[in-house]
């Protein structure tokens, strides 16, 4: 039996006032397990796209339906729980809190989630321990370097075991090395079967880890190609929109 799909656009448009659209009778299907990169020249939608999957934005005609629920249809308060408990989100600048040790910042969608304190903390560890930072849980921040900054940052968005992760240039702040290091990281839980979805400039990124690459040119889908033999494939509560691009893109 196939995989129903896990994100599911059908034909999406978002307008802004005194502009074209920024998002044009797009429709996109991503299936459970896929890792799909979204790509285009600054103003084509990439970052609108992953606004509207996310809740934070809605269309201005269409549907979104993620994880079996209508996004496009939530109100505030089901925006924000859609958010704790069906996505996990990654920014390009990290959006640590930086008075709060890497423990307490992986812990805290969990908290707000609701999750009991002794499940969070287990889970907790378990991620930072899968991720290589065991050693920081009580460091703050300030203190790691960008790679490791952005590991805590996957590890807060996993916490809550999201159906789909979605990642905002996540290599955009960091040095090459920081880079590869999170390019490895993204392949790595593709192949354990996490669904990744990523708006990235990083053609490197997008080969690295993408089993599937999508263009978008002036709001509407240039190319859509799936990749049979990358390594990705081979295996098997309150929140800023993604920055736009462009003119309200």
């Amino acid at each position: 039996m196939v995989d129903a799909p896990l994100i599911e656009l059908h034909q999406v448009t978002k307008k802004y006032e005194g502009g074209p659209p920024a998002v044009d009778d797009i429709s996109l299907t991503v299936r459970p397990g896929e890792a799909v990169a979204i790509l285009g020249p600054s103003g084509s939608g990439k970052s609108t796209v992953l606004n509207l999957i996310a809740g934070l934005d809605r269309p201005t005609a269409g549907t979104v339906t993620v994880a079996g629920t209508r996004v496009d249809e939530l109100g505030e308060s089901g925006s924000a729980k859609y958010r704790r408990t069906r996505i996990g989100m990654v920014f390009q600048f990290f959006n640590l809190l930086d008075d709060l040790t890497v423990g307490d910042n992986v812990l805290l969608p969990a908290q707000l989630a609701g999750t009991p304190r002794s499940l969070a903390r287990a889970r907790a560890a378990e991620l930072l321990e899968t991720l290589g930072i065991a050693q920081h849980a009580r460091v703050y921040p300030g203190r790691l370097s960008g790679g490791e900054r952005q590991r805590v940052a996957v590890a807060r968005a996993l916490i809550n075991r999201p159906a789909l992760l979605l990642a905002y240039e996540p290599t955009g702040a960091l040095d090459t090395a920081s880079g590869q290091d999170v390019r490895t990281l993204l392949s790595e839980l593709n192949a354990d079967g996490q669904t990744v979805l990523l708006v990235t400039h990083d053609l490197t990124l997008a080969q690295s880890c993408a089993t599937r690459t999508v263009r978008l040119v002036d709001g509407r889908i240039a190319s859509d190609t799936a990749y049979a033999n990358t390594d990705a494939s081979s295996a098997a509560a309150g929140v800023a929109p993604f920055p736009t691009e462009g003119a309200a893109r």
